[in-house]
């Protein structure tokens, strides 16, 4: 055979392999999982593990506060169009289960994280007997909890898509490698600090936190943001304010900061923010920030109102 006869049965044999590719590829690709979330951590751990095999969504919206929020009719569209509800259960969304039972979706998988986990209860100690019926649901806020949380999503979407669990492993293992390096970063900066004791004006969010890194979390509010003070619950934390000799009073976004500032006056204090992160304010979603980028700064203000070196 001449080499003029070569040169175009070899195109051709190039241009028919590429094209049955092509067409492999566009009628082999499954469908991308629909994935709802209830809070920002995980819309976070989701994307990260589902990749572009995933659609992951928030239900609440910017500024929303998860404890108090109330859906409308219209947010049932969303669930029947959704795969998977990703949720955290412990009672931190009280108005799911009303909704869940008025969607028609058969074909919904649910997925709640708390469920299994060993939860601390509301006097920031771990349970003891199951009638302890306020269990504190801020468990994103201990990233190795986090770690259990990321693996167990990608078993879910494994489960949904068995072709894509290399690719899901893949998604949890990289950002398992994140929570990592973050916990390792607040364990060596919050291992030298003039304080271990700090006052939070905000709900009580962070004692997952403080039991990973061996502080003690005062709250103001309990677990939810309405369960205000009585004046004289108000008057026994100024008054350990005062024992601790607390310097910095932390606060957050969504509770009023007026009695944050209240006892920093009394106690010769200044303050400094706190982010709970389960939502993000519509100038942070804008802005692109990040679950990650929120516990960076919260490191950073833990080490300046506790003193740390």
């Amino acid at each position: 055979m001449s080499k003029k006869l070569i040169v175009p049965a070899v195109l051709s044999l190039a241009l028919a392999g590429w094209l049955l590719s092509f067409g492999a590829g566009k009628t082999s690709a499954p469908p991308k999982i629909k994935i709802m979330t209830t809070v920002f951590p995980l819309l976070e751990f989701a994307r990260a593990v589902a990749g572009d095999r995933g659609e992951v969504s928030l239900l609440l919206p910017p500024g929303a506060d998860v404890h108090t929020w109330q859906p409308r009719v219209s947010y049932m569209e969303r669930f029947t169009a959704s795969d998977l509800l990703v949720f955290i259960g412990a009672d931190l969304e009280p108005w799911l289960a009303d909704i869940l039972r008025s969607v028609s979706r058969p074909g919904l998988r649910t997925l709640e994280m708390t469920r299994g986990l060993a939860l601390l209860s509301d006097k920031d100690k771990s349970l003891a007997s199951a009638d302890i019926h306020e269990l504190d649901p801020h468990v994103w806020l201990d990233f190795g909890l986090d770690q259990v949380i990321v693996d167990r999503i990608q078993e879910m979407l494994s489960a949904i898509d068995p072709t894509s669990d290399g690719y899901f492993k893949q998604g949890a293992a990289f950002y398992k490698d994140k929570l990592q390096k973050l916990d390792a970063k607040y364990r060596d900066r919050l291992s030298h600090c003039g304080q271990k004791t700090f006052i939070f004006g905000g709900h009580s969010a962070f004692a997952y936190l403080a039991r990973r890194y061996h502080l003690e979390q005062i709250p103001v509010y309990g677990l939810s943001p309405d369960a205000a003070p009585t004046p004289r619950q108000l008057v026994e934390v100024i008054s350990l304010a005062k024992k601790y000799r607390i310097k910095t009073i932390f606060f957050e976004t969504n509770v009023s900061d007026k009695l944050a500032r209240l006892i920093a006056r009394e106690v010769g204090a200044d303050t400094s923010l706190l982010y709970p992160g389960h939502n993000l304010t519509g100038e942070q979603w804008r802005s692109g920030l990040t679950f990650l980028d929120l516990m960076e700064r919260n490191l950073e203000s833990l080490r300046y109102g506790l003193g740390c070196q």
